[in-house]
């Protein structure tokens, strides 16, 4: 008995080491389920987004913001998958190929890293973006991340922010900082600020930016508008009173109709202010890149594309919403059309007030409709013409959930929209969606993110 409580002993002892061998043999590896989850670079675009919030950044400061850590993270998977997706050297203007990855680099870590370091790098809240990255990373090792994997992830990612910087830095965007603002003009035809807080112009010099895909800022001008005519058989007139006379229904509604219903579900204005008496609060909301982020990620998401692919996906809208945005704002002040609010105040109804508050840059064209009519066609070239889906974008502002039939349909009620908000006069509505179809047609045929997509000349002014 003795002599076999031991044998039983020895055998007991050599199951355990044997176990504890296997153990040590095959680490925990639940980390890598997590950092190569699509939902994770949802998670992370949705944290820059509440971070774009908070900091209230413009519409085009805020495309800016959104694009350049895309491109990094697409570069960083484009290597992993160089037969399924391209370089974009040689498509977007003055970029060059990031550093090679070395080996023995986790791709989706280094993305990840890649796209969180270079979003802090433009906003002004940074803590908001390293405390999120450092929850994250404090996960991932609960999950089995070693140490050294993480090291060489983030170190070459690093590298790539660096890169990515220098390009960035390059756009212009440092030396349009210290140029004049505008100076307000008398004459009627020309915008001037809008009530109630009067806001100076918003980037009167965004137009110098550098394009990513389209060839200039001016490349797409779309028809001049109307002249400004306060004959009551004018052509522009009718455009005014039109405004006017829907702005009065939607109001006096009061949220009950439905196109109440859809200017507030577009409003998108990142900086809305309320007076009640000598009081006034602000309320943030996303901008209208950020509700084309929600649905990039809506579509992501019912499609089930993958980590790589869904990168791909928003490398697409945010290049179609930067450069949207280059060339929208550089016929807004070269053509310096007046706000409906200021001409109705002045000659017919100094009460009447729009349903959303007018933003404090000039009039044409509607922006709304350039840069959604551009993210439209850049989603629908990956998930194509008849993808229907429910647009949540936003519900964490309040708003009920819309429902769309395909992307242009959202686009196209994005646009009608800033005519029920008493913002927009048709004609910008109707110019800005030819001008956001000619940036979108151009940048999805001439940014191409697989082989079989070869370019095809595009028609500039069609």
């Amino acid at each position: 008995m003795n002599r076999m409580s031991k044998w039983i002993g020895a055998w007991t002892t050599l199951l355990v080491v044997s176990l504890s061998l296997v153990s040590c043999a095959e680490p925990d590896t639940r980390y890598q389920a997590r950092v190569q989850d699509a939902a994770l670079f949802n998670e992370a675009m949705q944290q820059l987004t509440d971070v774009i919030v908070h900091d209230i950044f413009s519409p085009p400061v805020a495309s800016r913001i959104y694009v350049y850590p895309t491109v990094a993270a697409y570069s960083i998977m484009q290597q992993v998958f160089p037969d399924q997706y391209v370089s974009l050297e040689g498509q977007l203007t003055d970029f060059t190929a990031i550093p090679e990855m070395p080996d023995g680099v986790n791709p989706h870590l280094a993305a990840t890293h890649a796209f969180l370091l270079l979003g802090e790098n433009f906003i002004f809240s940074k803590k908001r973006m390293s405390d999120y990255r450092e929850k994250l990373y404090a996960e991932l090792r609960e999950l089995g991340m070693p140490d050294s994997e993480f090291q060489a992830a983030t170190a070459y990612a690093d590298m790539v922010v660096a890169h990515i910087k220098g390009w960035a830095g390059e756009d212009f965007y440092n030396q349009t900082r210290s140029f004049p603002k505008y100076a307000i003009q008398e004459q009627d035809q020309f915008w001037k600020p809008t009530p109630p807080d009067y806001m100076e112009g918003i980037e009167p010099h965004w137009r110098s930016i550098r394009p990513l895909v389209i060839p200039s800022a001016d490349a797409f001008d779309p028809k001049a508008p109307l002249e400004i005519d306060m004959s009551p058989n004018s052509p522009f007139y009718g455009q005014l009173m039109e405004v006017y006379e829907l702005g009065q229904k939607v109001t006096e509604d009061n949220n009950e109709n439905e196109e109440a219903r859809i200017a507030a579900f577009w409003d998108c204005n990142p900086y809305v202010s309320n007076y009640k008496g000598h009081a006034m609060f602000a309320v943030k909301k996303i901008t209208p890149g950020g509700h084309w982020m929600g649905i990039t990620k809506i579509a992501t998401e019912k499609a089930g594309s993958s980590y790589d692919e869904t990168i791909e996906a928003y490398l697409h809208v945010t290049a179609a919403l930067f450069d949207g945005f280059i060339s929208c704002w550089d016929t807004k002040w070269k053509t310096l059309v007046v706000r409906p609010e200021t001409l109705i105040h002045q000659y017919v109804d100094e009460e009447w007030r729009p349903k959303l508050q007018t933003p404090p840059f000039p009039e044409y064209t509607s922006g709304h409709s350039v840069i959604s009519t551009a993210a439209a066609l850049a989603l629908t070239k990956i998930y194509g013409d008849n993808f229907a889906f429910d647009d949540t974008s936003e519900e964490k502002y309040g708003l009920p959930t819309r429902s769309f039939e395909s992307f242009v349909q959202a686009s196209q009620e994005a646009a009608i929209s800033r005519l029920y908000g008493g913002i927009h006069y048709r004609m910008a509505i109707d110019e800005g969606v030819a001008q956001g179809r000619a940036v979108g047609e151009y940048v999805t045929t001439h940014l191409n993110t697989r082989p079989e997509q070869a370019p095809q000349a595009v028609a500039v002014n069609e």
